[in-house]
């Protein structure tokens, strides 16, 4: 996402960070490693003001004394590659997205109102890795949607929406679809509140705790 919006950050050993805000929802820094500590985030971003974020993948750090609150804490999640789909619902189909026109239609979709539809601009659909997947009702409008992205080792599902609040139908559509594209591998993500419970449901399995840090204090 932050390729896509032309700010792609930086890489050290512990920890991914981003001396330019980053698009709406998405963190400032990323610890890599368990042992990132705060100064190997905190160095890397802008905290001069708030709304900067990071994303502590092992729940391993406190922020606090730099001015960032608990933002929200979430599960990793495994689901091995070799474990049935769900039976997917018959009414709706399951497609990348192509076009921009296409795009927008999901954003709107998925934003549902927030006015952070911007957020996935048109660069995602030239990026190899991403792929963005909409579910489709009778009449062709967009239903659900989650986006897909892709590595040797995983398929990982992110953003998974719908519009009629049934997320075990969202998921067992999303699963099928994924799985169709990328047959070998586990699926991970991670997900908290009722979108956790969907996703255990559907035959992921909890892989660790993170925990997402909001700066609220500057220059604390």
């Amino acid at each position: 996402m932050c390729r896509a919006h032309g700010r792609p950050g930086a890489f050290a050993a512990r920890a991914w960070t981003n001396p330019r805000r980053t698009p709406p929802l998405y963190p400032d820094a990323v610890t890599l490693t368990p042992d990132a500590s705060a100064a190997d985030v905190l160095a890397g971003i802008d905290t001069s003001a708030a709304g900067a974020s990071v994303k502590d993948s092992f729940a391993c750090l406190d922020l606090t004394a730099a001015g960032f609150e608990v933002l929200f804490e979430a599960q990793w999640l495994y689901r091995p590659a070799d474990l049935p789909v769900p039976a997917a619902p018959q009414d709706t189909r399951w497609s990348p997205v192509a076009t921009a026109v296409e795009l927008a239609e999901w954003a709107t979709a998925w934003d549902s109102g927030q006015g952070l539809d911007g957020v996935f601009c048109t660069e995602l659909l030239s990026d190899p890795a991403t792929t963005v997947l909409a579910a489709r009702d009778a009449d062709g409008r967009v239903s659900a949607g989650a986006v897909l992205s892709t590595s040797p080792g995983a398929a990982g599902i992110s953003n998974l929406f719908t519009r009629d609040g049934d997320l075990d139908a969202a998921w067992a559509g999303c699963l099928s679809a994924v799985t169709s594209r990328c047959p070998d591998v586990p699926v991970v993500g991670y997900e908290h509140g009722d979108d956790l419970e969907a996703a255990l449901r559907s035959g992921c399995e909890p892989a660790g705790p993170l925990r997402v840090w909001l700066l609220t204090t500057p220059n604390a």
